[in-house]
């Protein structure tokens, strides 16, 4: 299995989830130019975001269907014009960017992109083409119907992960080619929980079926450091944390942080 250029950082990875949500500098400021900017500030080249889509077809870096939770404004994004969420503020003084100044402001850096609503997946798919964007961007969903819509629009192009029934596949399947058959081939990363409840996700046995498939294994939200070294123990490739500065911290004891891409000096 080709590995996409997406992926052509020495694992682990390191993503920061929507900025770093919880780095003690930005907590209050997810999903914001201020976050992404510390995240890159501090060495991140991955940046984990969700996307939405307001009432005018402008995509944006946002977690929930709604302004109410983070910003000091209330109503569904996919009723809100572009104008009308800017007056809005996160934390009393970051706007929501959109993916376009996401990618502007971050030339360097590639994204982990989570589908939040039906109505982004056209358009995420548009950005892509319009951008060119195809080895920037790993996209993820929840919903199978959404990921497997992105996939016909973007024709493969797009590394994808696993959506929850190819996930299932992994975890219940003894045979990592099996499970690869099953999902053929399609995703390049499972990106899924330590456990789900009482169940054990992310096993050593995931992990060999998964590489044994060709696909990375990336966690989330992974922001203690004895759970970080465990799972680096197991041998997963990637971690997503809100905790920018533990997880950095835990990688460079293990001489893990930012080992060069294939092709840097």
């Amino acid at each position: 299995m080709t590995r996409p250029a997406f992926l052509d950082a020495a694992p682990p990875l390191a993503f920061a989830h929507r900025g770093g949500a919880f780095h003690p500098e930005i907590e209050g400021l997810e999903n914001t130019m201020a976050a992404f900017r510390h995240a890159v500030d501090l060495g991140y080249r991955y940046l984990e975001t969700d996307v939405h889509v307001t009432s005018d077809d402008v995509l944006l870096a946002f977690h929930d269907e709604v302004l109410d939770r983070v910003t000091d404004r209330t109503g569904p994004l996919s009723e809100t014009s572009y104008a009308e969420v800017q007056a809005a503020l996160i934390g009393g003084r970051e706007r929501v960017p959109s993916l376009a100044e996401l990618f502007d402001a971050f030339p360097d850096a590639r994204f982990n992109i989570d589908v939040k609503s039906d109505g982004a997946v056209d358009r995420l798919a548009e950005f892509i083409a319009e951008r060119d964007a195809w080895d920037r961007i790993l996209v993820g969903s929840f919903s199978r119907r959404r990921l497997e819509r992105f996939r016909r629009l973007t024709r493969g192009r797009v590394a994808t992960s696993a959506h929850p029934f190819e996930v299932a596949a992994y975890v219940l399947v003894p045979s990592g080619r099996l499970a690869r058959w099953l999902t053929r081939g399609r995703p390049v990363a499972l990106q899924v929980p330590h456990r789900q409840g009482r169940l054990l996700v992310v096993s050593r046995g995931l992990v060999r079926r998964a590489h044994v498939a060709g696909l990375q294994v990336h966690v989330w939200t992974i922001d203690d450091p004895d759970e970080m070294q465990l799972l680096l123990d197991r041998g997963v490739d990637g971690l997503i944390t809100d905790r920018t500065d533990i997880l950095k911290a835990v990688l460079r004891d293990r001489g893990q942080w930012n080992v060069p891409r294939e092709g840097e000096a």
